[in-house]
């Protein structure tokens, strides 16, 4: 048997956290069985679905590496193949016409409420005789079609994640909807009819959904028996979690993959902690690993079956272990839309050795890629703005003094390196009696306006290669 799975989002948004670590579990156990990653895009809501949302679930998916080998396929494009499904299920008997109007159905909630009853449908219409639904239509009713549900099964199944789980039928809420009204009596389909036919068609082994789908797969089962089709395994993974133990939502800030993207996560950093929300490789002191090596060791046995909580230190600590390990030319191509985003000004050809030292000073200090805007304002401005700590050490007199003697060395240097650096301050700390730590503190203070920062002498070049390193501390001196 070949292993075939799929990923279905809804395009009535961007894609989200839960969606894609859903989408990492499929692409694993497919690739782990040498088997198909299939993507299919469930957009029957036409009025929530936009075009917009299709690209960045795609450009997403790609973006993190999840390639599909077979897709995208659009519901939308699969409309008669539906029509079709429903028809053969009204010709066996197996569903019907319902001409219950929504403010019937509003009453029967009430009565069921009022006696503390789950809501349910209670299958009035199911058995209408011909002269009913014409004395219906005659209303001018418009009509659905409800699948038949056997009130006294018990569906049972073994979940890759669960193990056995068992669904009474009458706890399903009475006979389904599957298709919306329409002039000839079978409209949209509704979604646990179109994922069934679905997967029927591309035969689809293994269902590796969010645990919140459980309730939909008692119904589903039913209509595969229905269609007297085989019967996928069912894996319900963990939700992921918030701090306070609940579902992740927009409430919690970023959600959507795109917004990830923008904050600064790499694509392998946040494709590899989302791998490890709900699941642990066999070693696990392992934290850091490729897709591909994943892939090598996922198997549902060692998914939890508790939700995940998302954590955002864990999550910053993965993606700095990959941004500190990067190449620095690949690197700072990935940081220079966020200099460009910030507006700040430079030449990408002329200035690519120095970009690249400047990606050298703050690469280590990095946890997200958007820090460098932050960490490297200094080095794109004319001006620098000081920190409290800065003003303080600067408005001693051993800075003073310290900077006065840097500016007058600077003066007689002709050309500022590493090493000519070193001795310059050397030689303050030697003629004026200063300690190091009071001509370094200065230095730093007067050129980025903080108490603390990356290597001083690297970013002293940087800044003298800009031609700013003097005009900064005769700036410092004139406050």
């Amino acid at each position: 048997m070949t292993v075939r799975v799929r990923i279905a989002p809804s395009p009535t948004g961007s894609l989200h956290i839960g969606t894609a670590r859903t989408a990492v579990f499929n692409w694993l156990f497919a690739r782990h069985h040498n088997g198909k990653f299939i993507l299919r895009i469930e957009d029957t809501d036409e009025e929530r679905s936009r075009p917009e949302f299709t690209d960045n679930i795609m450009e997403g998916l790609r973006w993190l590496g999840l390639t599909w080998d077979e897709g995208p396929f659009f519901q939308s494009q699969r409309l008669d193949m539906y029509k079709s499904a429903v028809q053969k299920l009204l010709d066996q008997g197996l569903a019907y016409r319902c001409y219950t109007t929504s403010e019937e159905l509003d009453t029967l909630r009430e009565i069921q409420t009022a006696k503390k009853e789950a809501p349910r449908y209670d299958n009035r219409h199911r058995n209408l005789t011909p002269e009913q639904e014409a004395a219906f239509k005659a209303e001018g009713r418009s009509c659905v079609i409800r699948f038949k549900m056997d009130d006294n099964r018990q569906i049972v199944w073994h979940d890759l994640v669960r193990g056995t789980v068992t669904w009474k039928g009458s706890d399903l809420g009475g006979d389904m909807v599957i298709a919306r009204a329409a002039d000839d009596g079978i409209g949209q389909p509704l979604y646990n009819f179109a994922v069934v036919v679905d997967d029927i068609d591309m035969q689809i082994t293994h269902v590796i959904r969010g645990e919140d789908h459980i309730a939909n797969t008692g119904k589903q089962i039913l209509l595969y028996e229905a269609f007297g089709a085989k019967i996928p395994e069912f894996s319900h993974t963990p939700l992921i979690l918030n701090k306070e133990g609940r579902k992740l939502s927009k409430r919690d800030g970023v959600t959507s993959i795109s917004d990830f993207q923008e904050m600064g996560f790499t694509a392998e950093a946040l494709v590899n902690y989302m791998t490890l929300l709900g699941w642990s490789p066999p070693d696990s002191t392992q934290e850091i690993f490729t897709l591909a090596e994943a892939a090598t060791q996922f198997s549902f046995d060692r998914v939890n079956k508790a939700g995940a909580k998302f954590d955002w230190e864990k999550l910053d600590w993965v993606n700095s272990q990959y941004i500190h390990t990067m190449p620095i030319d690949k690197l700072t191509d990935m940081l220079i839309p966020y200099w460009e985003k910030a507006g700040y000004k430079f030449d990408t050809g002329r200035d690519r050795v120095w970009l690249e030292n400047l990606t050298t000073l703050i690469a280590t200090s990095l946890k997200r890629l958007q820090d460098a805007v932050d960490m490297t304002k200094v080095f794109f401005s004319e001006t620098v703005e000081y920190q409290d700590e800065a003003k303080a050490q600067l408005q001693q007199e051993s800075s003073i003094t310290a900077i006065k003697a840097v500016l007058a060395v600077l003066e007689t240097e002709q050309e500022l390196t590493e090493t000519t650096a070193q001795e310059m301050i050397k030689q303050v700390m030697k003629e004026q009696n200063l300690k190091k730590g009071v001509v370094m503190k200065s230095l730093r203070s007067a050129f980025t306006g903080e108490g603390h920062g990356p290597d001083l002498v690297q970013s002293w070049l940087l800044l003298h290669q800009l031609g700013l390193d003097k005009s900064r501390l005769a700036i410092a001196l004139s406050n």
